[in-house]
């Protein structure tokens, strides 16, 4: 029975729109504070050079906010040298009562570069297209930037090319070209994927209770009115790659929709099935980040986004395959392939695959982390942990949680990933290395899929200890890089909210490990405590994953 089933009509009216008026005043009084912080963080900044690496040609862009309930302000800036953007230039400030009191950024220099190029644009897109290694089909952009993510800022080119994917690429990259002497500085693939190499009527989930929009006595839309209007489309076995490729496939999707408001029979001969196991996942994941760190959409906006089911991807070596999903932040939206079944994937639609791609939306919207270096490895793991934490709090029988990724997608019984043991792939990384990870070498040995598992391991000590998950066989030895097999977890909702503190309010675009050991431990404090139990033990996680 409803709470309100009692009162008269007009009553009922009167308490639906004083809930909706309270709303909006919340909301708007939610921007006002923002708005006010962001205005205020210019002026702290203008007079605090010094503290943020600034000089006087410099200039800053306010692009997030979070104001904490004790009003401590947290305002991210987009930096500019001269007119022209400075990737890795960006900064957090933190301030309270109009006092400035940190600025969090990865910048080590106030040194700007000439601005005056050695090698013309054309070289530039040489070099790339060299590196790119396959059939460049379009150059996408070839603009002068400051690279800051080195020792110090240098002169380069953003050059974005788009073409036929390879081997260690999407088809759709970026690189950047040192404008003095012509060398790849970083590269950057632009389509996240999942990584796989290789009542709705759910696939995976059994029948279940989804929300949908009806338009007329018969039809009925695959909308979800109450998460911000997300929607699932039939891409018809479009293809995501290059940037022509991705606009094609969206241009000529169609929305789902269907006439008795039952979705898919279970099996994949109904196209609605697997469209039915994306809007569950997609609404699960709505559903953590609201109800669990009060976030409203992947922007904060309470906008929800567009799914592509039935997509196609490229592989390393040309061939087509269903064997993926992807995040694609050029058009905010999630493409989710059919699998392959050749080569034993099942459609990729789990639900640690769609909070795993729809963290890659947070992390667009908020630390914007790059995909190589360090960053590239700290961008994968978030979406790695979030994934997770979305698949433990659905607790859905179909599917019990743990801490592997993309297991419900493997006929063999394996996984996309582990996150106690990641380099059982013989690719990936447990354990952070000296100098850490080289940005001109993520399309390689360095790829962001392969760094993750420093940050995935450190989540699972963090959060369960040096225990090993039953049936691996794994010894409490082999769980640490460092032999303190003492380790204790915390709890993996403790660690989740410590993660999303750091990524939305220290978290920049090229974080390192280090920083972000920096970063939790300081959000571990904000959240329990300095010196507590919960700090001591984020700290002693990653010891032991071997970031110190």
């Amino acid at each position: 029975m409803s709470l309100h089933s009692n009162l008269p009509k007009r009553a009922l009216l009167a308490v639906a729109l004083t809930a909706t008026f309270a709303a909006s005043a919340a909301d708007n009084g939610k921007t006002l504070a923002m708005n006010q912080a962001m205005s205020q963080a210019r002026g702290q900044i203008a007079n605090h050079l010094n503290a943020v690496q600034g000089v006087s040609e410099d200039s800053f862009e306010a692009r997030d906010a979070v104001v904490d309930a004790d009003g401590t302000e947290h305002v991210r800036f987009e930096r500019k040298f001269r007119g022209l953007r400075m990737i890795g230039g960006d900064v957090v400030t933190q301030s309270r009562r109009g006092q400035l009191r940190s600025a969090l950024l990865t910048l080590r220099s106030k040194q700007r570069p000439s601005l005056t190029p050695r090698i013309g644009k054309d070289e530039a897109v040489v070099e790339a297209g060299a590196r790119f290694g396959d059939r460049v089909e379009q150059v996408r952009g070839s603009d002068l930037v400051v690279y800051a993510r080195g020792a110090k800022p240098v002169l380069a080119y953003e050059v974005t090319l788009q073409g036929e994917a390879g081997d260690n690429h999407s088809g759709l990259m970026s690189y950047y070209i040192d404008a003095a002497s012509g060398k790849v500085l970083d590269v950057q693939d632009l389509i996240q994927t999942a990584a796989a190499t290789g009542v709705g009527k759910s696939l995976y989930y059994g029948d279940l209770s989804i929300s949908t929009d009806k338009k007329g006595e018969t039809k009925y839309d695959l909308i979800d009115t109450t998460r911000g209007g997300g929607s699932v489309y039939d891409a018809k076995g479009g293809v995501v790659s290059g940037f022509l490729d991705i606009f094609s496939t969206t241009g000529s999707a169609t929305l789902m929709s269907d006439t008795d408001n039952v979705w898919g029979d279970h099996t994949t001969g109904d196209r609605a099935t697997v469209a039915a196991d994306i809007h569950y996942g997609v609404g699960v994941t709505w559903d953590y980040f609201k109800n669990v760190h009060g976030r409203s959409g992947l922007a904060g906006d309470g906008k929800g986004v567009k799914s592509y089911a039935h997509t196609n991807f490229k592989t390393k070596s040309g061939a087509i395959t269903g064997a993926n999903a992807a995040y694609v932040a050029l058009v905010k939206s999630m493409f989710y392939g059919d699998g392959d079944a050749a080569r034993g994937y099942s459609p990729v639609v789990g639900l640690d695959v769609a909070g795993h791609e729809m963290a890659h939306g947070v992390t667009a919207a908020t630390a914007k982390l790059a995909y190589s270096g360090d960053a590239g490895g700290l961008n994968e793991a978030t979406s790695d942990i979030f994934g997770t934490l979305v698949e433990f709090y659905a607790n859905n029988a179909n599917d019990p949680a743990d801490y592997r990724i993309g297991e419900k997608m493997r006929s063999d019984g394996g996984a996309f990933r582990e996150m106690y043991n990641q380099a059982a792939d013989t690719h990936s990384f447990n354990c952070y290395i000296p100098g850490g990870f080289d940005t001109s070498l993520s399309d390689g040995i360095h790829n962001p899929h392969y760094t993750s598992g420093v940050g995935n391991r450190f989540f699972y000590l963090a959060a369960e200890g040096a225990v090993a998950p039953a049936g691996t066989g794994l010894t409490p030895a082999q769980l640490v890089c460092n032999g303190d097999t003492g380790v204790t977890g915390i709890g993996r909702d403790k660690v989740g909210k410590i993660w999303y503190r750091a990524l939305t309010t220290k978290f920049t675009s090229s974080t390192t490990y280090p920083q972000a050991r920096a970063a939790t431990l300081a959000a571990a404090a904000e959240l329990y405590g300095a010196g507590s139990a919960e700090q001591a033990a984020v700290a002693r996680a990653w010891s032991a994953a071997k970031v110190d």
